[in-house]
């Protein structure tokens, strides 16, 4: 962003939290992960073990429920961003985003890391 100030161009930020996506579809992403798993060398799937793969799994499945199926949270603020007088240099689209991830960028690293 700051880069780009000097050739005058204005550029926003937009953070989005977790939103309901084809990104995160979670068929699509257990055939990718189980896919590359099973191409893994026999040395590195002892090392992370079937607990590791399953558990990730899991957890993967269980956070797409708290993603919010909501895409407009994000378009507003892409709508915003093109159209404003003054735009402001960053977004946040989603409560998880303004109520966990700019907290978070306030921190010191090694307390994030910690979280």
């Amino acid at each position: 962003r700051l880069e780009m100030r000097d050739f005058g161009v204005k550029v926003s930020v937009i953070e989005p939290g977790f939103f309901r996506t084809q990104i995160i579809n979670m068929e699509n992403m257990e055939n990718s992960l189980i896919s590359s798993w099973q191409r893994l060398p026999e040395e590195i799937k002892a090392s992370y073990g079937e607990k590791y793969l399953k558990e990730f799994l899991a957890l993967a499945r269980k956070a797409q429920k708290s993603c919010s199926p909501d895409l407009r949270m994000v378009t507003s603020c892409m709508e915003h961003a093109l159209t404003s007088r003054c735009p402001r240099s960053r977004y946040s689209a989603g409560w998880d985003a303004k109520l966990f991830f700019i907290p978070l960028s306030y921190l010191p690293s090694a307390l994030v890391d910690v979280v």
